[in-house]
C-alpha cells in the first residue's frame, strides 16, 4: 500500500447485479451534477461481454508492463457517450402529452453508456451476459498518479483513496491515457480531470459509499483491506474469491469481484447441462487472470455444502443477511448527520 497507512476497498459480488444502475443514479446526483460533468458517470454498469464505456476501453491501452509505465489511448467524451438533450418541456409541459413522445434532439447518437446493454454473446438457446459495474479501483500503484507530471493525482495516506488536486492539475489528461481501466474524466468547462473519489466525505464521517448504500442488491461491501473481522479481507483474503479486474494491468486495483456462475448450458437435446459453464473459462480468464477458476470451484464447493444442510461462513457472506455487516464498520445512517 504505496505511502499509505491502511487502504479503503470494494468487494462486488457480479452474482447479485440485476443491473438496474441505482448505483449510477446515487453516485451521478451527489456528485456530478456541476457544469461541465453532464457527460461524466463516475459509476458504470455495463453489460458483459460487450464493448463497454469508453467503447472498447479494454483495448484502450495504459497501466504497466515490465517495460514500466505505458501510456494508451486517451478516450474522447463520445466514446464515453455524450449527454444527450431530450424534448423534455414539448412533452412534460407543452400540452403534448398524447401526442408527443421523449426524443433526442439534434444529431442521432451512434454509441452511449449502455447501448449493447443486454446484448451479450453465444447462440440460442445458449446465450450468455453479465453486469460488470465499474468505479476508480484506487488502485495500489495508480497508473494515472505515475503519469501526471504535475503531481496533482495524490494518494490518500489515511485510507489509500486516489483523488484529483484540482488546484495542481493543468488538464494535460496523461492519466487519462496512462489509466487502463479508463475512468478518468475530464471536464471541457473547468479543464481539469475529474474522477470517483470513492466518496470519502462519507467515510470520513462513518457512511459507506452511496454506490454501495443504495444498491438493491447488496452487491456490494466496503471496508479496509486489513480489517480482518470485515468481509473485505474474508471475501479477498481469506476466502479467496474475490479477485482485481484485468490485474494483468499492473496497477493493483483494490476493487475486487466475485465471478459470476451463470446460468447452465442445454445440450443438443434440450436437457440440462450442469458440467459445461455457459458463460466460457476462457472469457472470464480474459477479464480476471486464471484465479477465476479457483475462485468459482471455491464458491461451487461452499453452495453445495449449503444445499446439503451444512453451513457455510462463506455464503453466509455473500448472502449478506444483515446490510450493515456488509460496510465494515462504515454502517452510520447520513440522515443522522450534520453536512456542510
Amino acid at each position: 500500500m504505496a505511502n499509505s497507512k491502511r487502504q479503503m476497498a470494494m468487494v462486488m459480488d457480479l452474482n447479485k447485479c440485476i443491473g438496474c444502475q441505482t448505483c449510477t443514479v446515487a453516485c451521478k446526483t451527489l456528485w456530478t451534477r456541476e457544469e461541465g460533468m453532464e457527460a461524466m458517470h463516475w459509476n458504470t454498469v455495463n453489460t458483459m461481454p460487450g464493448a463497454g464505456t469508453p467503447k472498447n476501453w479494454e483495448d484502450m491501452g495504459g497501466g504497466f508492463t515490465d517495460a514500466g509505465a505505458q501510456l494508451g489511448e486517451m478516450p474522447t467524451t463520445k466514446a464515453f457517450g455524450e449527454a444527450w438533450n431530450y424534448n423534455h418541456k414539448e412533452v412534460f409541459y407543452g400540452g403534448k402529452g398524447q401526442s408527443a413522445h421523449l426524443e433526442i434532439q439534434g444529431e442521432k447518437p451512434d454509441w452511449g453508456p449502455n447501448w449493447d446493454e443486454d446484448e451479450g454473446a453465444g447462440e440460442f438457446p445458449n446465450g450468455y451476459f453479465f453486469y460488470l459495474p465499474r468505479i476508480c479501483n484506487h488502485c495500489t500503484h495508480p497508473a494515472c498518479k505515475e503519469a501526471c507530471p504535475r503531481q496533482a493525482i495524490e494518494k490518500r495516506e489515511q485510507d489509500g483513496i486516489v483523488v484529483v488536486n484540482e488546484e495542481r492539475c493543468r488538464g494535460y489528461r496523461f492519466c487519462m491515457e496512462a489509466c487502463p481501466y479508463k475512468k478518468i474524466y475530464f471536464n471541457h468547462q473547468k479543464k481539469v480531470s475529474q474522477k470517483c473519489i470513492f466518496c470519502f466525505p462519507r467515510l470520513e464521517q462513518g457512511v459507506a459509499n452511496a454506490c454501495a448504500r443504495q444498491c438493491p442488491g447488496r452487491v456490494r461491501f466496503v471496508g479496509y483491506r486489513d480489517d480482518q473481522d470485515a468481509p473485505i479481507y474474508k471475501l479477498v483474503d481469506k476466502w479467496k474469491v474475490a479477485i482485481p479486474l484485468h490485474p494483468e494491468y499492473g496497477t493493483d486495483p483494490n476493487v475486487f469481484y466475485v465471478p459470476p456462475f451463470g446460468a447452465a448450458r442445454f445440450d443438443a437435446d434440450g436437457d440440462l447441462d450442469e458440467e459445461t459453464p455457459r458463460i466460457p473459462d476462457e472469457y472470464l480468464i480474459s477479464l480476471f487472470g486464471k484465479d477465476v477458476l479457483s475462485s468459482l470451484e471455491i464458491l461451487k464447493a461452499e453452495r453445495a455444502r449449503v444445499q446439503q444442510g451444512e453451513k457455510s461462513e462463506l455464503m453466509d457472506l455473500l448472502i449478506a443477511y444483515k446490510w450493515k455487516d456488509m460496510f465494515g464498520g462504515f454502517d452510520t445512517d447520513p440522515q443522522t448527520l450534520k453536512w456542510t
